[in-house]
């Protein structure tokens, strides 16, 4: 019996250091599924794809991209809001998380349901008219609006994201009524733009660049504080005359499901802040006119929750409003 007791005990003590030490394996110990809100093909997949690449080489697991499309942004943030806690479900994410709900029924807390890790990169967006609007420049545009109330239409990707809000500030700000008209994606957008059934377009720089090198569409202006050096011809807003513009922009960060372990999240965040410190990786950023942008989980918190006060503010002065 003494016998039979003393391999009993063994055999218990060996299954729990075993079961301790599957429990204190280091992370990552296999692929992460690392998501995004949109289609394939935009730059938010390209940006996703750099950093996975990055996270892949340093840690010698797959970091897998999923888009998941649909909902201006919700189908893809619900997902990962009900995603096991365990950071083996990553996202890259951006303005449009504090930006929708405040529009939208969201199935999700912006601040709530996610852990902020860091950010990547910010950006602005380009005003871009067809080339059969008869103006070359935003003084001019601004009066061909006002004499043609209702007339001018507006394309974004989507209802209540980031292009839908600066579109209605510059109706408000610069007194202008433009009509929206809302898209399953940029791609789509970007098309009818070209094509002349919308007549006007805020878009992110990377796609706006070539298409006004070739003379398909015409900038008018950027937001932001400076020039987009791709396009060094381009004012700001404020140096065409129209102030409110220099925070209009967005950013793109990493978030996890709420309750995922700090010690996992801080590990994150810190191999992001390493490979966005490196020259060839910021290269790879601006070359797609992309700022990097690097900051703690506790900053990129702060970052949201001015954000949701902002865009209140910016929707209740314009009276945006938008049925789900």
């Amino acid at each position: 019996m003494g016998r039979f007791c003393l391999a009993a005990t063994r055999m218990l003590l060996l299954m729990l250091i075993a079961a301790g030490a599957a429990a204190e394996q280091p992370y990552p110990s296999k692929p992460i599924r690392f998501v995004t809100a949109y289609a394939a093909g935009g730059s938010t997949t390209v940006v996703a794809r750099l950093v996975g690449q990055k996270l892949t080489e340093s840690w010698g697991q797959p970091v897998l991209v999923d888009n998941r499309p649909g909902g201006n942004t919700m189908v893809g943030h619900e997902a990962v809001a009900k995603s096991a806690p365990d950071g083996y479900t990553i996202m890259l994410s951006g303005s449009n998380l504090v930006l929708v709900p405040l529009l939208l029924k969201a199935p999700y807390d912006p601040i709530r349901d996610f852990a902020p890790v860091a950010t990547i990169d910010k950006f602005e967006f380009m005003l871009l008219v067809h080339p059969s609007v008869p103006v070359r420049n935003l003084k001019e545009f601004i009066a061909y609006a006002k004499a043609r109330p209702g007339q001018l239409n507006y394309a974004t990707p989507g209802a209540g994201g980031g292009q839908h809000l600066v579109h209605e500030q510059l109706n408000m700000i610069a007194g202008i009524k433009t009509q929206h008209v809302p898209y399953k994606g940029a791609v789509q957008a970007l098309t009818d733009l070209m094509g002349g059934q919308v007549q006007l377009y805020f878009s992110n720089v990377i796609t706006a660049v070539p298409h006004v090198k070739t003379g398909k569409l015409k900038a008018l202006a950027t937001t932001g504080d400076r020039r987009i050096a791709a396009l060094p011809d381009v004012p700001t807003f404020g140096e065409a005359g129209l102030d409110g513009f220099s925070k209009a922009g967005g950013f793109q960060c990493i978030l996890a499901p709420a309750g995922t372990p700090k010690a996992i999240v801080n590990k994150l965040s810190a191999e992001v802040a390493k490979f966005l410190a490196q020259p060839e990786f910021q290269e790879k950023l601006t070359a797609l006119g992309l700022e990097p942008f690097v900051s703690t989980p506790e900053q990129l918190v702060a970052l949201l929750k001015e954000g949701l006060e902002t865009n209140a503010k910016i929707i209740k002065s314009a009276n945006i409003q938008f049925e789900n």
